[in-house]
């Protein structure tokens, strides 16, 4: 019997291959349209949600914002994010543990992107499948809580080393955690030399305002303002 392996190698290969060049289209077509696009991966739990969900009721207040968001069975993400009041779009992967540049086309049909300053896209929770996964954005975020501890990083380079930002949550609840900050950044730096490192509490706005200014000083020039519609959630499989 002619072993597996190499055939398995083969349809990754083609089908991150199929991935990339949908991802170079969708990079392409937002630049065209003036939309900043963001992605945020992290582990179940991490506050990625609830970071997300401040993000855009703070930036919604001088841009146009949408979100689209990952998970693998429910809604409950979607909800929370709209109560941010901005347009909310769910990707139901079903039995797939990563967002794919094909999903991301698929649900944006129907929304017309000059329409939008940024755009954010939160993957399904896991630090693994989702680094090889180019989804067109401008930027990716990592997520690290300080209820993980601070070797998640050395655990999983591959998603920090994919990564342009890490960003540390629930720092209202590091000491109450004995979270280690300076380890913790030491570990990020050693994976990813030079990495920006913000620290964040969504629960009680610490380190939000630096983590928008960030965003801004990144964000493509011309991008547009406006208002904010109102909140939907729609569901694509």
């Amino acid at each position: 019997m002619r072993p597996q392996q190499p055939r398995i190698l083969e349809v990754r290969h083609q089908v991150l291959k199929k991935n990339d060049t949908l991802a170079r289209a969708l990079r392409e077509r937002f630049r065209g349209a003036g939309v900043y696009v963001v992605s945020l991966v992290s582990s179940p739990g991490a506050g990625k949600t609830t970071f997300l969900r401040e993000t855009l009721r703070r930036l919604g207040r001088t841009h146009r914002v949408a979100a689209l968001v990952g998970d693998l069975a429910t809604e409950n993400d979607a909800r929370r994010l709209a109560e941010s009041g901005a347009p909310v779009r769910q990707i139901v992967t079903g039995t797939v543990c990563h967002l794919e540049a094909e999903m991301v086309e698929r649900a944006l049909d129907g929304w017309d992107l000059e329409n939008l300053d940024y755009l954010f896209i939160e993957n399904v929770g896991n630090l693994v499948c989702p680094a090889s996964y180019d989804l067109g954005e401008n930027l990716r975020l990592v997520l690290l809580s300080t209820t993980e501890g601070e070797d998640k990083p050395l655990k999983y380079p591959t998603i920090f080393n994919t990564a342009d930002v890490a960003i540390i949550t629930k720092c209202d609840l590091a000491a109450a955690a004995e979270f280690d900050a300076p380890a913790a950044h030491r570990n990020i730096l050693d994976v990813r030399p030079g990495m920006t490192i913000l620290e964040v509490s969504a629960r009680t706005g610490q380190g939000m305002d630096a983590w928008l200014a960030h965003l801004g000083g990144r964000a493509i020039d011309g991008a547009g303002s406006g208002g904010v519609a109102s909140a939907a959630i729609e569901v694509t499989g």
